[in-house]
């Protein structure tokens, strides 16, 4: 095959001229590549910083799991973007802490746990994930998107009670907790949310999140209320410390609630590989997707080790592609750089650790509901005529809401049952998936069409070409079709070969025989239905 014909395959993987493999001087990757890490810091910092509060670590500590976070974030998006023989999937890939294991990890958190429990289920589900990765594709099936769209709304709706902590300032012991002041900040910084990303500008409004963080904490600052007196405390310079927060914790029911979350990030890291395949023109595979999710949970199950947690693609920065047009993974494996970087400098991470509670609850309102946003999108593609998705999608959503809105629903149960049930993720995803197994993949007991008040009703639809043989005066009656002038129309069978078999509801006025219409009559063919 010749050069100029090899450059013609777009799609196809390790072929020259393929948008992907395009190498773009160093500068401007590098640019390219710093304005993917804007687009995703809020949120590969927010996790670190959620889990570290609910942990009740020092602002020191807290600074060093965002620091482990940004480090392996780095770690994993080069070797997505860059691959070695059967890891990485060779696209350009953003990697960082995955938000859809947060509600997950604060549930064991909660429990007693503490982070050497999460870091032990995050390692222990991520193994099991990265064995299954092969045969994903045969039980991805079972996370069609009436489940994935449950999960992911349950996710972001499951957060919403951190937010409402945040902003009332974090601390319940405090004195200001919950005051106007800690309200009025949250209501400011989501207020320069919503201006910033009115701005006709597109970057400016792309990074209306990170901006809004940081005008919100100047503003804190001069109100006595943000802090930055232990940003000094620490090496401006460090590689992260394996194992800092004791050696991992193997809880089995932590565990089994973790492996929930694994299979909702395959499937996520799945859908992103083919969108962002999509978006390039390149050739997407099984091999491809299995390589692009071998190196997700191989990165996720090395996090724990350096104090991080789930690793997966980061759906903002497929639509950043898009937005822009730059489509080479290098640029993403120069954004890898910038991370591993900002991971070894960890006073970046103690400035984040620093910004007051109240702007991180006016920007959560934004993050989480955006996560639930994006849940009810995928649900809105879900079709629900003649089905039980819509009773799925309403049990599913309101058991996974129990253990979020009363805490202490499952207190009476055991330990095990509660780490699992206690997350609403969990709670959400277990009931979807069991749900969908019963209803749509068990035929045995199926309900008759229309037989139940869940079931949506489905829409009526008249095509074109029918359309146009009516007239204006025409009604139907009774099985017939009758004109304006009181005549009947012929209704014409017409079968899967598309030849008239019969007419049926002939009127004795026009004389025709069964199978040919009178001459210059109008007939309306009864098409063959599949």
């Amino acid at each position: 095959m010749s050069k100029k014909n090899r450059r013609a395959l777009p799609g196809s993987l390790d072929v020259a001229g393929s948008p992907e493999d395009e190498r773009l001087p160093v500068g401007r990757s590098f640019m390219y590549g710093l304005q993917h890490v804007l687009t995703m810091y809020g949120g590969i910092i927010a996790p670190p910083i959620i889990l570290g509060g609910a942990a009740g670590v020092t602002d020191a500590e807290k600074g060093l799991l965002i620091a482990s976070c940004l480090f392996i974030g780095g770690l994993a998006t080069i070797l997505q973007s860059v691959g070695i023989p059967f890891f990485g999937s060779k696209l350009p890939l953003v990697q960082g802490t995955s938000f859809a294991a947060v509600a997950t990890m604060l549930a064991i958190v909660n429990g007693g746990g503490g982070l050497p429990a999460v870091f032990g289920a995050v390692l222990a589900a991520s193994l099991i994930g990265f064995v299954i990765t092969p045969f994903f594709a045969m039980i991805l099936r079972f996370f069609p998107p009436v489940v994935t769209g449950v999960v992911i709304t349950a996710i972001g709706l499951s957060l919403i009670p951190v937010a409402g902590n945040w902003i009332m300032g974090g601390n319940a012991a405090a004195d200001d907790y919950g005051s106007m002041a800690n309200v009025g900040l949250a209501g400011l910084t989501l207020l320069i949310i919503v201006v910033l990303s009115k701005l006709g500008s597109a970057t400016i409004s792309r990074l209306s999140i990170l901006l809004a963080l940081i005008i919100g904490t100047v503003i804190a600052i001069p109100l006595g209320m943000a802090d930055f007196s232990s940003v000094l405390d620490g090496p401006v310079f460090a590689i992260p410390t394996p194992l800092a927060f004791g050696a991992p914790v193997f809880d089995p029911a932590a565990i089994v609630s973790m492996l929930v979350v694994v299979l909702v990030i395959l499937t996520e890291t799945t859908a992103d590989i083919l969108a962002v395949g999509e978006i390039t023109g390149a050739r997407v595979d099984s091999r491809r997707i299995a390589n692009g999710l071998r190196a997700d949970m191989a990165a996720s199950a090395v996090s724990p080790l350096l104090n991080s947690f789930t690793q997966s693609a980061f759906a903002q920065n497929v639509g950043l592609v898009a937005i822009t047009g730059v489509k080479s993974r290098f640029v993403v494996t120069a954004g890898g750089v910038i991370l591993v970087i900002l991971g070894v400098l960890p006073i970046l991470g103690r400035v984040a650790a620093a910004i007051p509670m109240p702007v991180l609850g006016g920007a959560g309102i934004v993050l989480f509901g955006t996560v639930a946003a994006s849940g009810i999108r995928t649900l809105s593609k879900v079709d629900y005529r003649n089905n039980m998705n819509l009773i799925i999608v309403a049990a599913s959503l309101a058991f996974g809401m129990l253990p979020v809105v009363k805490t202490d629903i499952y207190h009476q149960f055991p330990d095990w049952f509660e780490v699992i049930f206690h997350s609403g993720i969990s709670s959400a995803a277990i009931m979807a998936v069991l749900l969908n197994l019963i209803f749509n993949e068990l035929t045995l007991g199926n309900v008759r069409k229309n037989a139940s008040v869940f079931v949506a009703s489905p829409p009526r639809m008249v095509r074109e070409d029918e359309l146009e043989a009516l007239e204006d005066g025409d009604t139907f009656v009774g099985g017939k079709l009758i004109a304006a002038d009181g005549n009947e129309v012929p209704i014409v069978r017409v079968n899967a070969a598309g030849n008239q078999t019969t007419s049926i509801h002939i009127s004795s006025v026009d004389r025709v025989a069964p199978d040919t219409p009178a001459q210059g009559s109008r007939t309306i063919r009864k098409g063959f239905r599949r």
